[in-house]
């Protein structure tokens, strides 16, 4: 069995909510007692993306926060999650494997490391995103 963490924390956009989402924060929940999710606000969104979501902010935290595996929705005002385990003092930091060995995210390993945080990469759902999913409607 994989440790049991007390808080753990993940992040995401959740446009176009999607079985990838859920299979995500259903994985990261067996594996902790108490999980919270940053929703990106449209700022954010546009910030690092370039483009404003389909879906509000507004209604894509409220969205996640009615799933049965999230106890808590927080606003991921940037990309900086450090600053948000200074907030939160989660043990744990979940993400999709997709992300794994990235540039950001070894570094963020390492910088997690001090504070004796894990990142623990989960299974990416494959052959589905909520871009792929924006692009079907749009060729409707």
């Amino acid at each position: 069995m994989k440790k049991k963490y007390k808080i753990g924390y993940t992040t995401g956009v959740f446009d176009m909510f999607h079985i990838g989402h859920l299979n995500l924060l259903k994985q990261a929940k067996k594996m902790c007692d108490y999980l919270i999710v940053g929703v990106s606000t449209d700022e954010n969104v546009m910030n690092y993306k370039g483009k404003t979501p389909i879906i509000t902010f507004k209604d894509r935290a409220e969205i996640v926060k009615s799933i049965k595996y999230v106890d808590e929705v927080v606003p991921q005002q940037n990309m900086d999650k450090f600053q948000m385990w200074e907030k939160l003092k989660f043990d744990v930091l979940f993400h999709g494997d997709d992300w794994k060995n990235s540039d950001m995210y070894n570094d963020l390993i390492d910088k997690f490391k001090s504070v004796n945080v894990d990142v623990v990469f989960l299974k990416h759902t494959d052959g589905i995103s909520s871009t792929e999913l924006i692009k079907k409607c749009q060729s409707k």
